[in-house]
């Protein structure tokens, strides 16, 4: 029997996956398809026990539905890719292993010698094939009329829209396997898992088209509702694919609403950072667009102060305890987080990109580095310097009951209303314990333009 190999990494799901469609149709109604997912220790390492946990569970979603659905199991080798995938190849007799493209720099160079080693291989030359792409429009393919990347949003979106992403793949109407080859299987981590998976994702998305669509665009920044899809970390781990989101939003009776266009607008951010990235690998960890002469402080007692949530400031305070407690942090509170630190405690993002990095479930290279960057005002936004977020203004606006902060920092539970977020205000405010302001944001944020004005200068 002929056999072929789908390596999946992050695009586990069944539906609307070019690669495993590319794989069956290669394999014919005689061949089998060896489902493979790769644990890369030195990736594996890096996610963080919150993402571990989450990547754990998905791949045992993804190993339940192949069978469930065709009778194949998942395959799971630990090690490097280089000598596992081709190791794997020879050991199943496939001539081809099929993935979906992938555009981060280190999957790039991943899949570059991956390749190099399959096709040298003495036993036999054996191919990489990538099929599809983790995004709607694959980074890399739109370019200006000049033919330059694109660096700001409004004229990418604009240009991505105007292209349209292709319409979902179909699923294969059967996969054959084989048996008995060896998994080291799937490690176990610690906590329980809400459903996650395809299934669970596509329910997710339902409800949202059905119920959270029609508020969006008024109560997706408020951390203090469930106003958005939470489909982040679905996404993330490509449990479904943002080209099936967009075809069901233009088949929904709510297609041209505002909730509809905002949604779309926020995909759009999503492929726009990973189209930087593609052209920018350096971005990941380095200013796009580098101030000579900007100053920064190194991470002391206010950094540690920022990590735990004890900065006194409640809004900022809360997301961090979020962040902690679960792995994940609403985006408007990513952005407030993010600005306290570059331009109150004047700390070079990478500092707090890596610890996010280190805590969200859902973290994404591109949405991370370069979301910080748009804070920190070296990244992709036309004129970002004057922006410099008001902790207390954002938390009075977006969570205007106080009920987001009482959630997440108790010892300011007993505060009434909005009084949550100014303690300082309340004669009770520090009754529980909670730390007082660290700085005056009212100074640093001077201190802040004051450093980018002499960049210009």
């Amino acid at each position: 029997m002929s056999a072929t190999v789908w390596w999946v990494r992050r695009d586990l799901r069944l539906a609307d996956q070019p690669a495993l469609l590319a794989a069956a149709a290669e394999s014919g109604p005689r061949g089998a398809v060896v489902p493979l997912f790769v644990l890369d220790p030195p990736l594996w390492a890096a996610a963080g026990a919150a993402r571990r946990t989450r990547l754990a569970a998905s791949l045992r979603a993804l190993d339940a539905d192949l069978q469930a659905r065709y009778a194949v199991r998942l395959v799971v080798r630990h090690g490097s890719p280089t000598a596992v995938v081709p190791a794997l190849a020879r050991e199943v007799g496939a001539d081809t292993v099929h993935v979906t493209a992938e555009s981060t720099p280190y999957g790039r160079r991943r899949d570059a010698a991956v390749r190099a080693a399959l096709e040298s291989d003495p036993r036999g030359r054996r191919a990489l094939v990538a099929s599809g792409t983790a995004y709607a429009i694959g980074p890399g393919t739109l370019l200006t009329g000049g033919g330059t990347p694109y660096r700001v949003f409004t004229p990418f979106a604009r240009a991505w829209r105007a292209h349209g992403a292709p319409g979902p793949a179909p699923m294969p109407t059967r996969l054959a396997g084989l048996a008995d080859v060896p998994s080291d299987g799937i490690p176990e981590t610690p906590g329980a898992e809400a459903p996650v998976g395809e299934a669970a994702a596509l329910a997710r998305w339902r409800d949202f088209l059905d119920g959270g669509l029609a508020d969006y665009a008024d109560h997706r920044d408020r951390p203090d509702l469930d106003g958005t899809s939470r489909l982040s970390e679905a996404l993330k781990f490509g449990e479904v694919h943002p080209r099936t989101l967009l075809a069901h939003l233009a088949r929904s009776p709510a297609a041209g609403s505002p909730g509809a266009h905002t949604y779309v607008t926020e995909l759009a951010w999503r492929e726009f950072y990973a189209d930087v990235l593609w052209h920018h690998p350096e971005s990941a960890w380095a200013d796009l667009r580098p101030m000579p002469g900007m100053t920064y402080d190194e991470p002391g007692a206010g950094f540690q102060a920022w990590q735990s949530g004890r900065t006194g400031f409640p809004f900022v305070d809360a997301g961090m305890r979020q962040l902690a407690a679960t792995g994940w942090m609403h985006n408007r509170v990513r952005m407030v987080t993010a600005s306290f630190l570059v331009k109150d405690l004047h700390v070079w993002w990478p500092h707090g990109a890596r610890h996010f990095l280190g805590l969200l479930r859902d973290g994404d290279l591109a949405s991370n580095s370069h979301g910080w960057q748009w804070c920190a005002g070296t990244g992709t936004d036309a004129a970002p310097y004057f922006r410099v977020f008001n902790p207390v203004g954002q938390g009075l606006r977006f969570d205007p009951d106080g009920a987001y902060v009482r959630r997440w920092v108790p010892e300011l539970a007993h505060l009434p209303g909005a009084a949550a977020h100014e303690p300082w205000r309340h004669p009770l405010g520090y009754a529980a314990g909670y730390p007082t302001r660290i700085l005056d944001h009212a100074a640093e944020r001077e201190e802040a333009l004051r450093r980018y004005a002499a960049t210009r200068a």
